[in-house]
């Protein structure tokens, strides 16, 4: 999909600003050409030096240089690229690029292209989260800028929440999804699909609940492909760590009662597809205050079956999806506990991976999987939930259209 596209990588100044030597070296993995630009905030970060050990040609980092001019002049420079990426984004990046600052070659190169534009976020949490960049965010994407990322976690300040670089496999299926030509791969335009993502929580107490490991990144990334290829989703999501995918209506929800009500509202569809690692037990009486600590030793909690969201989808009659995609995590005969769900649940598909301790399955981001229908059974090799969630995406498009 990369072979011989041309992309500009503008490096900007942060701690992540070492993934873009590996972003560069996975690019021309698979065929790419880069070119860099390396800020000066970014070269306090990674070296011209090594930047350009990766890329095989000079590394652009001044506007006023007779010699870049002469040979590659700064708008001729981002003209000559298929694509943009900018990452790190950092805050001052992108407060440029949204008011059209054009003071050094980065901002000037980005100012002065006509091509699409990439950003991966990178900053401290508050940063991220100041109206300020929020207020910058919303002008880039009004601009035509797409976004990949903030991810949450841990950062180097020691703080936690969104402000992450995402990690290079998400970068590279970004941009992967932008070189895609609109009019040859888009086998889902004019369907909607609906798709559930990552665990529920049920309450035990204002404190407590019960839940489970799921990430929500294999639904997520199942949402994201699905709108790739031209769909209308509607993603239903439990509480998840894991960044919104872009051009996706996002419903977020706490409990399996809250995830069938959002199910039920986001139907009518093509297809349905639930990855979501629903909880199938709740406590019965939910206890108004936290529960404490007493001489009688823990509280006994009584527990009834949450709704099947799955199988009552599947059995919906009017509003029954053409297509009902379910998800199996199981620990132990994997395939044949799949055959059974798929008879017991009415759908017409499930997913099966192995979830048992040391797969890494859940909050990992490979998967094996085995799609079992009544046709049979096909096994895929172990691959990245991006490449699960797009080859997924294109077997149900051509089931849809009678393949």
């Amino acid at each position: 999909m990369l072979t011989a596209k041309r992309i500009l990588l503008v490096i900007g100044g942060g701690i992540a600003a070492y993934k873009s030597l590996e972003l560069i070296r996975r690019l021309q993995d698979r065929g790419a050409k880069v070119r860099a630009i390396l800020t000066r905030a970014g070269a306090e970060f990674v070296t011209p030096l090594s930047v350009g050990s990766l890329t095989g040609d000079k590394v652009f980092q001044e506007l006023f240089s007779l010699t870049d001019e002469n040979e590659m002049g700064h708008i001729e420079l981002s003209r000559d690229a298929d694509l943009l990426v900018v990452a790190p984004a950092t805050a001052d990046l992108m407060a440029k690029m949204a008011h059209g600052h054009a003071n050094d070659l980065a901002s000037t190169a980005l100012l002065a292209t006509d091509k699409r534009i990439l950003a991966a976020p990178a900053m401290n949490v508050r940063m991220w989260l100041h109206p300020a960049t929020q207020r910058n965010v919303g002008i880039l994407k009004g601009d035509g800028v797409t976004f990949v990322g903030p991810n949450a976690g841990g950062m180097a300040c020691g703080e936690f929440g969104p402000g992450r670089m995402a990690e290079v496999p998400e970068i590279i299926a970004a941009i992967e999804a932008m070189m895609v030509d609109p009019a040859v791969s888009r086998p889902l335009a004019g369907h909607r699909v609906l798709v559930t993502s990552g665990p529920t929580r049920e309450a035990i107490d204002p404190v407590r609940y019960i839940s489970n490991h799921s990430s929500g990144k294999q639904g997520h990334a199942i949402a994201k492909a699905a709108a790739e290829a031209g769909a209308d989703v509607t993603l239903v999501t439990g509480p998840v760590g894991v960044a919104d995918p872009v051009g996706v209506t996002v419903v977020k929800v706490e409990s399996a009662r809250d995830m069938l009500a959002a199910v039920d509202a986001a139907l009518p569809a093509s297809i349905a597809i639930f990855a979501a690692a629903v909880a199938d037990w709740r406590v019965a009486d939910i206890a108004g205050g936290k529960l404490k600590k007493g001489p009688d030793g823990p509280p006994a909690l009584s527990f009834v079956e949450n709704p099947d969201i799955l199988a009552t989808v599947a059995r919906h009659g009017t509003k029954r999806p053409r297509l009902v995609v379910g998800f199996a995590a199981e620990t132990e005969n994997v395939v044949d506990n799949a055959r059974a769900k798929l008879a017991r649940k009415g759908c017409d598909l499930i997913v099966a991976n192995d979830v048992a301790t040391g797969t890494g399955t859940f909050g990992g981001d490979a998967n094996t999987v085995h799609l079992v229908s009544s046709e049979g059974v096909e096994t895929w090799a172990r691959q990245s939930k991006d490449e699960v969630a797009r080859a997924l995406v294109a077997h149900l498009a051509r089931r849809l259209a009678g393949a």
